[in-house]
């Protein structure tokens, strides 16, 4: 019998970890820190979404995994109402969360020793963490065509891009598709950012559209997240769509391993994606924060870059390369992500989160003026 390999031989360091220190300084700021460095909702969850958690905390049974009729109707009604993207009867699943679904989906899907999962080359790094996890290999990469003879079954793309914001134009999203058809890969789209547009010459598109798929969704998954959109990152509410034959084969594997999403979650989840109105109500949040804090970071010498959707800035100084750029900011009370915690080519920038409240986002402001 082979020696269990530790963890640490696995999986990298988790990322955030190596914030510890910075924090640290951060926090001795006299006026308290500005947390910008993870994307983590800190505005109330709706009324509404709460009223309907409440109403059916009296669960007592196994919720189903495969979500309630109502919620799966739901997320059909949503795709195709607000991103055009219309699926099978059947073709969506909830999960718990979506950062669950991304580290989990090799495994899922039945990848392991041999197989290559491709990743974008600058990217999340559950991405990379799935691959390993099921004992495949990742590869960060942008240029699918010089992949060579690898036995590549999976492709992530991820659009709005985390961290750079970056948007991926139908045009792109169509050669991926028409690639990884070519060579019998499942193309898995992160899309958890769609509706945070924030350009209109870089309106985000999903994968499952018509104009980029064709209309077959064969071999294509979409996953979205109602933790931005909603303020419902605690309740863990996500879901997958896309090709039904995918979509079953997902349905069965959690079906043994008991991945459900809780009957209340569900019920929350069904009210938000039929309530467009208090997401909008979000988005102008974000928008306003968002132009407060680069107008800031651009007077005070950082250059922006991308950021056309999501809820970070892209941002870089030429006195700093990544880590001396967390650095200095953390001197000011003001906490980001280094680029490099998203691969090696994110060297030399940082990623601002405006997910801070405005009195947060209005502290950081001023210290940049200074």
């Amino acid at each position: 019998m082979g020696e269990r390999r530790p963890v640490t031989d696995r999986l990298p360091t988790f990322p955030w970890d190596r914030l510890t220190p910075y924090k640290t300084t951060a926090s001795a700021h006299p006026d308290g820190i500005v947390d910008l460095s993870v994307g983590t909702p800190v505005d109330p969850v709706p009324a509404n979404l709460r009223e309907a958690l409440a109403a059916a905390a009296d669960s007592p049974g196994y919720p189903l995994t495969w979500g309630t009729p109502e919620l799966r109707a739901s997320i059909q009604g949503w795709l195709e109402r607000r991103h055009g993207v219309r699926v099978a009867e059947g073709a969506v699943l909830p999960t718990v969360g979506s950062k669950e679904l991304v580290a989990w989906l090799p495994t899922l899907l039945g990848l392991g020793e041999g197989d290559t999962v491709v990743l974008p080359e600058l990217a999340y790094p559950t991405y990379d963490v799935g691959a390993r996890i099921a004992g495949a290999t990742p590869v960060a990469t942008d240029g699918l065509t010089a992949l060579g003879p690898a036995p590549v079954r999976l492709v992530w793309v991820n659009s709005p891009a985390n961290p750079t914001g970056r948007v991926l134009g139908k045009d792109h999203l169509r050669k991926v598709v028409a690639w990884a058809r070519e060579h019998g890969a499942i193309v898995a789209s992160d899309e958890c950012y769609l509706d945070l547009g924030w350009e209109e010459d870089a309106e985000p598109i999903s994968i499952l559209h018509p104009d980029v798929c064709g209309g077959s969704h064969e071999n294509l998954l979409a996953v979205h997240s109602l933790s931005k959109r909603s303020n419902l990152a605690g309740y863990r509410a996500a879901f997958v769509a896309g090709d039904p034959e995918l979509v079953a084969e997902l349905l069965a594997v959690r079906k043994h391993a008991g991945m459900i999403v809780p009957a209340p979650v569900q019920a929350a989840m069904r009210a938000a994606l039929d309530d467009d109105a208090h997401a909008a109500e979000q988005k102008e949040r974000y928008r306003a924060r968002r132009a407060r804090l680069r107008a800031a970071f651009e007077g005070a010498g950082w250059r922006i870059e991308h950021s056309q959707a999501g809820l970070y800035l892209w941002a870089s100084h030429p006195d700093h390369d990544s880590w001396g750029a967390v650095g200095a900011l953390a001197e000011r009370g003001v906490l980001v992500a280094p680029g490099a915690f998203y691969g090696t080519a994110g060297e030399g920038h940082v990623r601002v989160a405006f997910t801070a409240t405005d009195e947060r986002v209005d502290a950081a402001v001023e210290r940049l003026a200074k």
